[in-house]
């Protein structure tokens, strides 16, 4: 089983989109089975907030089922337990940095570009579009 943590600042936008869109596609390719998917967040500013209202209802737009969301802070436990963290922008791995080891095999950045943040622009399409790039890559390499 490969086990993924999507992680952003909040956990409320981008992580958490990214969490429910690789669920989606490996649902969709009948690989769920060989998957663990979730996300967190780099600070603690959200924690216990459910999913953004505007990045849900782009979700749901999308046909992408969003569960139960709560926000949560990335912990030493998760770095035991996942295979590969991917991180949205260099803010994150910045702050990332002060809480994990650095390894760069298991801790990698999701696009060789940020991923565009939707809290600043409100342009939670074009967040979808980066994030199902970076997940059609996940799924291609590990699936």
């Amino acid at each position: 089983m490969v086990k993924i943590l999507f992680l952003c600042h909040g956990n409320i936008c981008r992580s958490v989109m990214g969490e429910y869109i690789l669920k989606d596609m490996v649902e969709k390719a009948g690989v769920s089975d060989r998957f663990e998917i979730d996300s967190a967040a780099v600070s603690r500013e959200e924690i216990g907030n459910s999913i953004y209202p505007p990045a849900r209802r782009e979700l749901l737009r999308r046909g992408v089922t969003v569960g139960n969301h709560r926000a949560r802070q990335v912990t030493m436990a998760d770095y035991d337990h996942f295979d590969r963290i991917y991180y949205m922008d260099e803010s994150n791995r910045r702050y990332l940095l002060q809480l994990l080891p650095e390894n760069e095999e298991k801790i990698q950045r999701l696009l060789p570009r940020d991923v565009a943040d939707p809290w600043y622009s409100g342009n939670f399409e074009k967040t979808y579009e980066d994030l199902a790039e970076g997940c059609r890559r996940i799924l291609e390499e590990f699936a």
